[in-house]
């Protein structure tokens, strides 16, 4: 596991200087000619993110000069912890001094930024060595544990589905609930038929692990909180077979459920108090002589009958079951996850989840949340009248729509025919997956909407929000 490289604070830390790009020019007038000679050499500017080490006259490290734009992110600080000399550093703001929000931002960063997939590879050569001396004011146990968090969830979503098929996910899970002190219970094989899981089990039936469903509760006190996650663990479009290059990264297909076992363990380690739920549906969209066909007409824990128009959308049918299960109970706050729909991404493209809610007032705290922790969603509308794409001749409904148009807003419409209980219900269509190497963001397994959805359920408990400045 990737070491969280922050240290006590002691004495010869280099400092990191953050510089707006208001700031840059007065805080550069104040520098040594040297200092001045050196950025304009190297032609700095504070662009967020952007940093220069700059040399004392001994050739020594003086200092960093990092760019944080007009507002402080958590990703001005992630290219640091792998990007400098090994040493140890502290924060040094230009003026004033850092509030709780920002040195908890600036701390988090750096931590997001040393992490690395290490189950297969050995480490780079010539990386990491560079540790943060802890800011002041920094909320630590939210560091930690969410750094612990997005750690555990990118590692899942990375981990090739020959080493994590639905009952090895199904352990990872049940292993989390037991060192949560959390109470879990899984439905497998032919048994989610006797317990009301029909269209899980037909997804699943094909795969080389048995479908499954693990239901997890932790907490006794405060609102009721249930997350629903999409757990398919490779996807292959089933008989409706994707093309080669179309099942290249099948393997992030169960980020949904990764995302919700982040989501548990931030909240448990934090200590919320909530009545926490996750429903994670499990299976390997696979082909073989047991697959399910087009054409096929599945009935669903709900009562509802689906015609099968394409194999290859897959996650609606699980969810949906899983979905109906949590609606029964009416929680306070229901929301799901999954990598759902390549329509969303051709709309919003990778780093932009859909956001889709039956209230506007917690899709708008939601997106305000996403702003300020650099977790970003777009809300997308429920619209009626599409749900006619969704006829069917011979059932209650077809799980696609017959054209290429609005495809995620279609398949957000297949989900809410399943929740018509909760009042508070969001979908996030997400994509899971961070296609380029960014500084905090390796090419891989990106956990999207966990710290945003953890700061919502966290309001929702009543735990006071973290103010920050600029």
């Amino acid at each position: 596991m990737t070491d969280l490289t922050l240290v006590e604070p002691g004495k010869g830390a280099t400092p990191i200087w953050p510089v707006s790009e208001g700031d840059f020019a007065k805080w550069l007038g104040r520098q040594p000619a040297p200092v001045k000679a050196w950025l304009e050499a190297h032609r700095f500017q504070p662009k967020p993110g952007r940093f220069q080490t700059i040399p004392s006259k001994t050739g020594e490290l003086l200092g960093v000069v990092v760019g944080v734009g007009s507002r402080v992110s958590m990703w001005n600080f992630a290219g640091l912890s792998l990007g400098l000399p090994a040493g140890t550093y502290c924060i040094e703001p230009v003026r004033g001094s850092l509030d709780a929000g920002t040195a908890t931002i600036a701390a988090l960063g750096w931590a997001h930024g040393s992490y690395r997939f290490e189950r297969y590879p050995k480490a780079p050569k010539g990386e990491g060595g560079a540790q943060l001396e802890w800011p002041a004011k920094a909320d630590r146990d939210y560091v930690e544990n969410t750094f612990a968090a997005g750690t555990m969830t990118r590692n899942l979503i990375n981990t090739p589905a020959g080493d994590l098929g639905p009952a090895d996910l199904a352990a990872a899970a049940l292993s989390l609930a037991g060192d949560l002190g959390a109470t879990a219970e899984t439905t497998v094989g032919s048994a989610l038929l006797t317990s009301g899981y029909p269209m899980v089990h037909a997804v699943g039936k094909a795969g080389r692990q048995e479908p499954r469903l693990v239901d997890i509760r932790w907490g006794t006190k405060g609102p009721k909180v249930t997350l629903v996650g999409k757990g398919v663990c490779f996807d292959t479009g089933g008989l409706d077979l994707k093309p080669a290059d179309g099942m290249l990264l099948m393997k992030k297909d169960m980020a949904g459920a990764a995302i919700c076992l982040g989501l548990l363990h931030l909240i448990a380690s934090q200590k919320l108090e909530v009545r926490l739920r996750v429903l994670l549906p499990m299976v390997e969209n696979a082909v073989s002589s047991d697959s399910y066909h087009p054409g096929d007409v599945l009935s669903s824990r709900k009562g509802l009958t689906v015609e099968i128009g394409n194999t290859d959308a897959e996650g609606r049918l699980i969810l949906a079951d899983a979905l109906a299960e949590a609606d029964r109970e009416r929680p306070d706050l229901l929301l799901d996850f999954s990598t759902l729909t390549g329509a969303a991404r051709v709309a919003l493209g990778p780093d932009l989840p859909a956001l889709y809610a039956n209230e506007d007032e917690v899709a708008n705290e939601l997106m305000e949340i996403g702003t300020e922790e650099s977790d970003p969603s777009w809300r997308m509308p429920l619209w009626p009248p599409y749900a006619e794409m969704l006829d069917s001749k011979i059932a209650d409904m077809n799980n696609i729509s017959p054209g290429s148009f609005a495809g995620s807003i279609t398949a957000a419409l297949f989900l809410q025919k399943f929740v018509t209980r909760s009042p508070r219900w969001v979908h996030l269509d997400l994509y899971g997956w961070s296609n380029k190497p960014r500084p905090g963001r390796p090419e891989g397994g990106d956990p999207q909407m966990l710290r945003a959805v953890y700061r919502l359920i966290e309001r929702r408990a009543g735990k006071k929000k973290v103010k920050r400045k600029g």
